[in-house]
């Protein structure tokens, strides 16, 4: 993996939701990071930083130090990485570390790492002491992109993902691309699988830059600053996802269904969500919902990056899993189609017709 020297590069982006805060993109950020969060919670006086067994080894000290010597009293929580860990007993041991650590309303936790630590770190945020503040520090190319990003919370149970959780802003988002140096290359191309549904859901020339340039890590801070910014539009204008917020599930359904047949074990996130985008276009197309050529276009795209494109698992079983999402609304279901590229929209469906909906999205 190589960079290109974009030590200059900064932007920062404001997220206007009822709770606003700003997204930081910088390189070295993380180093500074202290100097950041004093200036939203100066009265705080104690944190807690959350991180898994992978991510904290390489960052949680220098994270401290920088806290430390902006005078707060700081201590860490390390649970074992993986999605199959983001289950409640990760959540007691947080917990326990707040209070361990004297946590008060006013002070607060960080979420150092993916969006895994994320999820986890702002939900404990978010049930502790009926809400306390938390920070993001994400560390990978997804998290950077999208799930630090929105106040999304939660955490998995064994019949499904993300069923338990809390809309919880952060009060702070601190992205450092040095931190994707230490990523291994999958989990660098498992990332792009949101940035590409950015591009899919809202921003043809955001996808058409991907086509173009495919993993170009020289343009990562564009990308993420571009796809934060699509996201935070969208979380403006739909905090807790009644409308708008929905189209941020594209791919997703499947995805979640993947994932949870893969029992959250050898297949990551954005590698899911990227065959979920192409099976649902193949099925918007096959239904005349879809422009033709789109899911032609996807494929190319995830090829190009190096992701998956062919789901291990039958269509009934993605269906079954499916079932329990949280997009079900009794007996029909809200999906997310594409009328083209960077054209999205909801298309409620029977969940009687959604075995053979997706069907014929991977009958290719």
């Amino acid at each position: 993996m190589s960079f290109s020297d974009n030590s200059s590069f900064s932007r920062t982006i404001h997220v206007n939701t009822g709770k606003p805060y700003d997204v930081i993109i910088e390189r070295g950020v993380l180093n500074q990071c202290g100097y950041w969060v004093k200036k939203v919670l100066p009265k705080a006086e104690s944190c807690v930083i959350v991180s898994d067994s992978n991510v904290a080894p390489l960052y949680a000290d220098t994270v401290k130090q920088s806290l430390e010597a902006a005078g707060y009293k700081v201590s860490v929580s390390i649970f074992p990485a993986g999605e199959e860990n983001k289950r409640l007993p990760a959540i007691v041991g947080m917990y326990e570390a707040f209070t361990q650590a004297e946590l008060s309303r006013s002070d607060f936790a960080v979420a150092l790492g993916g969006g895994v630590t994320g999820d986890m770190c702002g939900f404990a945020a978010a049930t502790y002491l009926r809400g306390i503040p938390f920070v993001q520090i994400p560390t990978t190319v997804l998290s950077q992109n999208d799930s630090s990003v929105g106040g999304k919370t939660g955490i998995d149970l064994e019949c499904g993902k993300n069923l338990v959780g809390s809309f919880h802003q952060p009060c702070l988002v601190l992205t450092d691309a040095d931190t994707l140096y230490t990523l291994p290359p999958r989990y660098v191309t498992d990332g792009f699988g949101e940035i590409i549904k950015h591009g899919c859901i809202k921003s043809a020339d955001l996808f058409e830059l991907i086509e173009a340039h495919g993993t170009d890590m020289n343009r990562v801070e564009e990308l993420t600053a571009r796809s934060v910014e699509i996201k935070a539009g969208v979380v403006e204008r739909d905090e807790k996802e009644s409308g708008e917020r929905m189209l941020l599930n594209f791919g997703h359904t499947v995805g979640h269904a993947i994932e949870k047949c893969a029992h959250y074990t050898g297949i990551a996130h954005g590698e899911a969500v990227g065959i979920g985008m192409l099976i649902m276009a193949r099925a918007g197309e096959a239904a005349g919902l879809t422009e033709k050529g789109t899911s032609a276009r996807i494929l190319a795209v995830l090829e190009k990056c190096g992701m998956p494109t062919s789901c291990p698992f039958t269509h009934e079983q993605i269906c079954e899993a499916a079932m329990l999402d949280k997009k079900r609304r009794g007996e029909t279901m809200n999906i997310v189609l594409l009328k083209a590229i960077g054209d999205s929209f909801v298309h409620k469906i029977r969940c009687a017709d959604l075995l053979d909906f997706v069907r014929k999205g991977m009958d290719v």
